[in-house]
């Protein structure tokens, strides 16, 4: 950006240009588009095609409004047509007459709107868009109030089918090109493409690139009539029957608002809110559509007690409370894990009922692959960063000069920041870095560079970026850190290899780069925050599980882990041998070797809040209201029955009860992990990389068939080299084992694939690594075929 000596008064007022709009005087900046000048004066112009975050195309045409300009002699005059208000910017002295105002602009959008209904089916009956579509609702108030039209309306087979997810009843489509925009500026995935011209003008599909997208539910919630609809909404309600709620989502991360619709005690929808400093007005499908985790008939009503036999038992809330109790006191050291659905509340229930309830430290957060170099990190360099104290926003990534990666896959892991991300590749130019074993798509679609690195080896890359004397491949990226408004984004997964978040920290210090985590699961951060990572010399996650598993742990406190997801092969062994009180809302891997089982609300049946990966507090209402109880009610009435007061009855209290917390601190110096030991895969073997898929085999995605319709099939990403090497070609079938995983699935090619690497995704249908996930640099052995 260039600078001039203006002061700095100058240099942030924006230029202002004064018109008028039915008579009304307007001044505001310079390039504002009309529509957003009418808005600004409280004037509504009808329109279909015109979205604020898309660019701007005129393709419906129904925002025509009437212009005068002034002339070299300052006379104005009316252009001899009318304009279309959502293109055209403001000038100086003009003077724009909309419908309220102007015949001439009223005649031109009945004109339109005419045109718009010629075709368009009487479908308001049956179609789910009746009672919010914008055609419906302009027809009246902008359209004619007899049709003129005598003809056979034009009709298609319909719906077709996008994806399994997404359906276009052709015949309703008024041609807006809003859900083809957003797919490309947006999403930037193939979608829907305008074909022919004039009166044959229809919607065309790419059937060579079937509509594969995280973000398609965008499409269908800004589709001004009822042309694209949602598989598992249509037809099961009308908008004016719903009662809606603001909400928050739980998947990830990103902090999402939404709005949670239900009926008659069921949740038929969701749909994306509107919250510029955080998703703006998109969410990904995951978002949108999984919800009927809470729904799908497995779900815990009562306590439960285990019997003699093995069994567990439906009891009373009383008997379940005692029985907890007495397990827990009789057990002579605990541990407590808090799974990534907890919310801020419950967090701080979790800890504080470890520390003053039980009396022990062994309290984590972190139920996946985790390190005591990444323990320190989080209390060092993520504890107390939020917007308000310099942290990284979202804002802050989409006018970034250059962003880097490590260990984090934008796109599967926080969709929203892969949206702030290419956003800010197509606006601002942002320069995005990443060390990975390929480029994925979504790095393509953010204009991103591979930096290749295969697992493991991220520690010496990132070392190797601080210095001046490495690599000539990295100078770019190591220019770009050094620049303005550089920023490194480092995920959870940068935690499996040692010295992987050490060597990231130095190389923000190192670079001036301001450096932020972005976790996987919705409840980690406010967890960091709540307390819920254990003092130093205290057993983390891996301790626990390990003494359980060998009895030295006696009593386990468990809200919201799954077994499989913590990559430790004593898991089961642990929970089986130890007494287990879990919390849960369905059937686990936990629950199934739990003593006790305490029933608690999902998402929709309880508030509090999350905080976002910026730290930025996303609190959220109760949708549903039911008997169910949250988890921090639970640990109240737990801790009631072991003599003691939590202080967490309610939402409000929780919240009082955390903020006259200490913040969690570090506990002296920790030493970083020790450098990852030199990978030398033999013949057939190779180095395994992996990570999770947005859509993939999670539990908080059952009941939703359409959804999982959508998600990616596993494959196993290879080199050329690697390929030529087995004798393998795309398509054929490979075989990937080590100790007791064993998964055949497609070979995938790529180019720029790191040689000696195989990649497979985490926990995919029929492809589950989470046992090998945690340890960077996997051996595992590949071979050409199925399984025998």
């Amino acid at each position: 950006m260039t600078t001039t000596s203006s002061s700095p008064e100058q240099q942030t007022t924006p230029e202002l240009v004064n018109l008028t709009i039915d008579g009304v005087p307007v001044a505001v900046p310079k390039n504002t588009l009309l529509i957003r000048a009418a808005e600004e004066a409280g004037i509504q112009i009808p329109r279909f095609c015109d979205h604020p975050l898309l660019d701007p195309v005129g393709a419906c045409r129904q925002c025509l409004v009437e212009v005068a300009m002034p002339d070299r002699e300052g006379n104005v005059r009316p252009m001899p047509k009318p304009q279309a208000s959502c293109t055209m910017t403001v000038a100086e002295g003009m003077q724009v007459g909309t419908q309220s105002s102007s015949p001439v602009a009223d005649k031109a959008q009945q004109g339109i709107m005419e045109l718009l209904l010629v075709n368009h089916p009487l479908d308001c009956p049956v179609c789910d868009k009746g009672g919010e579509c914008p055609l419906q609702n302009q027809a009246m108030s902008n359209g004619r109030s007899t049709s003129r039209f005598d003809d056979v309306k034009r009709t298609y087979p319909k719906p077709i089918n996008i994806s399994s997810q997404v359906l276009l009843d052709r015949d309703r489509c008024i041609l807006c090109t809003r859900c083809t925009r957003f797919s490309s500026q947006i999403a930037g995935d193939p979608f829907i493409e305008m074909g022919e011209r004039g009166a044959l003008q229809q919607v065309l599909i790419y059937e060579e690139q079937p509509f594969e997208s995280y973000f398609s539910g965008n499409t269908v919630q800004i589709c001004p009539v009822g042309a694209l609809t949602g598989a598992a909404y249509r037809f099961r309600s009308r908008p004016f029957d719903l009662v809606s709620t603001p909400d928050v989502c739980e998947h990830c991360a990103s902090g999402c608002s939404i709005r949670t619709d239900h009926r008659r005690g069921t949740v038929l929808r969701r749909m994306a809110g509107n919250n510029p400093l955080v998703n703006e007005e998109w969410n990904c499908d995951k978002g949108r559509w999984a919800f009927t985790y809470a729904s799908t008939g497995d779900r815990f009503d009562f306590p439960m007690v285990r019997d003699a036999a093995g069994q567990l038992q439906v009891v009373s809330w009383q008997e379940a409370l005692t029985a907890a109790a007495e397990g827990l006191r009789a057990a002579t050291e605990h541990g407590v894990l808090v799974g990534g659905r907890a919310s801020i509340e419950d967090a701080h229930a979790y800890a504080t009922f470890a520390r003053q309830v039980l009396g022990t430290e062994n309290v984590d957060l972190r139920a996946r692959p985790h390190s005591t170099e990444e323990r320190d990190f989080l209390l060092r360099h993520v504890v107390g960063r939020t917007p308000e104290t310099g942290g990284v926003t979202y804002e802050d990534l989409g006018s970034a000069g250059t962003v880097l990666l490590a260990g984090f896959e934008p796109e599967e892991e926080s969709p929203i920041v892969f949206l702030r991300l290419r956003k800010g590749f197509r606006t601002a130019g942002t320069k995005v870095h990443a060390l990975a074993p390929f480029a994925t798509r979504g790095l393509e679609k953010m204009g991103g560079t591979l930096v290749p690195t295969a697992p493991g080896t991220e520690t010496e890359v990132l070392q190797a970026l601080g210095e001046d004397g490495s690599e000539e491949s990295l100078a770019a990226v190591r220019e770009g850190l050094r620049g303005e408004r550089a920023i490194i984004l480092v995920g959870e997964r940068l935690a499996t290899v040692p010295g992987g978040l050490t060597a990231a920290t130095r190389l923000a210090e190192a670079t001036g780069a301001r450096l932020a985590w972005v976790p996987r699961r919705a409840g980690e951060r406010g967890a960091v925050e709540a307390g819920c990572l254990p003092h130093q010399g205290a057993l983390e996650t891996a301790g626990i599980i390990s003494g359980a598993a060998a009895g030295t742990v006696g009593g386990l406190l468990v809200g919201g882990v799954d077994a499989d997801d913590l990559g430790l092969r004593e898991a089961h062994a642990a929970f089986e041998k130890a007494f287990t009180v879990s919390l849960e809302i369905r059937p686990s891997s936990v629950t199934e070797h739990a003593d006790v089982v305490l029933p608690v609300a999902p998402h929709a049946e309880r508030s509090g809040a999350f905080l976002d990966w910026e730290g930025r507090l996303r609190p959220f209402e109760t949708s549903l209201a039911t008997k169910a109880v949250p988890d921090h009610r639970v640990l109240h009435m737990l801790a009631d029955e072991m003599d003691a007061f939590l202080g967490t009855r309610t939402v409000a209290e929780a919240r009082r009860s955390l903020e006259a917390t200490p913040a969690p601190r570090s506990g002296g110096d920790i030493p970083a992990g020790k450098l990852p030991r030199v990978i030398s895969p033999h013949e057939g073997q190779l180095v395994l990389a992996t990570w999770r898929l947005l859509l993939d085999k999670g539990s908080m995605q059952d009941g939703e068939p359409y959804l999982a319709g959508t998600a990616g099939a596993p494959r196993a990403v290879i080199s050329p080299e690697t390929a030529e090497s087995m004798g393998i070609v795309a398509g054929d079938l490979v075989t990937v084992s080590a100790e007791d995983v064993r998964i055949t699935v497609p070979a995938d090619i790529r180019p720029d694939m790191v040689a000696r690497v195989v990649w497979l995704p985490t926990n995919s249908e029929s492809c589950d690594v989470r046992s090998l996930a945690g340890r960077a640099g996997e051996l595992v052995s590949v071979t050409k075929g199925g399984a025998a």
